[in-house]
């Protein structure tokens, strides 16, 4: 495995970085291995939940993690608000930088990863093969 980290920095979308730096590296298996900061915005799709819900003020990054791929990330995000109140779900587009998100990436050379129609739970899921 090769590591590679980034830091972002005020008002960078998460989600949109991260998609950028796999495309940049052509990324073809990923994993978040950490990732701490904080966000002044933040977007996420909650569990069951077809649309994304807005989350406004400041949050800490409690925890990032999930897959990457040129061919399609799957990635949950955790945030805490002033009062400890932690809420997570899948990451969408909005989650805004406040000071900085110092995040840990995981190359697997060796793999590829695809996302390809289960007929079981009818979603686009991670398929992995020898590179």
């Amino acid at each position: 495995m090769q590591v590679s980290v980034i830091r972002l920095r005020p008002m960078e979308d998460l989600k949109k970085s991260l998609e950028n730096f796999v495309k940049e590296n052509q990324i073809k298996a990923g994993i978040v291995l950490t990732c701490v900061g904080s966000l002044q915005a933040s977007h996420l799709r909650l569990a069951n939940q077809p649309q994304g819900t807005t989350f406004e003020g400041k949050q800490e990054i409690v925890s990032l993690v999930g897959t990457l791929a040129t061919s399609g990330s799957h990635l949950h995000l955790s945030i805490s608000d002033s009062t400890g109140k932690t809420i997570g779900g899948h990451l969408l587009e909005g989650c805004l930088v406040y000071t900085t998100a110092e995040i840990a990436i995981g190359i697997l050379p060796q793999l590829r990863f695809t996302r390809e129609l289960d007929t079981i739970s009818t979603y686009k899921e991670l398929k992995v093969y020898p590179k």
